[in-house]
């Protein structure tokens, strides 16, 4: 099915047809994996990479609460295939995502470690426990620039 998409701060109709066949026209479709929304914002693409990422963090739910699997290795694991479905697409974004990016990034941390938010430990401290300062976010500018 073809549809037609017009992409701008506000929202214009059109009548576009084809071979006689008037085209609908959409809000927004997914094309190679990313979102591309008529507002021209990145908005609703973040949020489904964020939840394609979440699914693949529950699936891997007995992993993070394996006593035997070290962090190390969990965190190798979080790279390898949370990280980079979060991050597909990352260079069309706007510096506005780094918050959401850093929100999803600390709730797997947090998942790793076994700590919950009734904890009340500070993400400083989560990270040093993982030894690292590189967040999320900060791949993400390195990727993006």
């Amino acid at each position: 099915m073809t549809e037609v998409q017009c992409i701008g701060r506000e929202k214009q109709q059109t009548k576009t047809s084809l071979g006689g066949t008037e085209l609908t026209q959409c809000e927004e479709f997914v094309y190679l994996g990313g979102v591309v929304s008529g507002d021209g914002l990145c908005d609703r693409d973040v949020d489904r990479r964020i939840g394609l990422a979440v699914g693949i963090v529950r699936n891997l739910h007995n992993i993070w609460k394996a006593k035997d699997i070290s962090k190390s290795t969990k965190v190798l694991l979080y790279q390898s295939m949370v990280q980079s479905i979060v991050l597909y697409n990352s260079e069309t974004w706007t510096e506005d995502q780094k918050r959401k990016l850093k929100t999803f990034e600390m709730a797997v941390l947090r998942k790793i470690c076994g700590i919950t938010r009734r904890d009340r430990r500070r993400n400083v401290d989560i990270l040093k426990e993982f030894q690292t300062r590189r967040r999320i976010s900060m791949k993400y500018y390195r990727h993006a620039v």
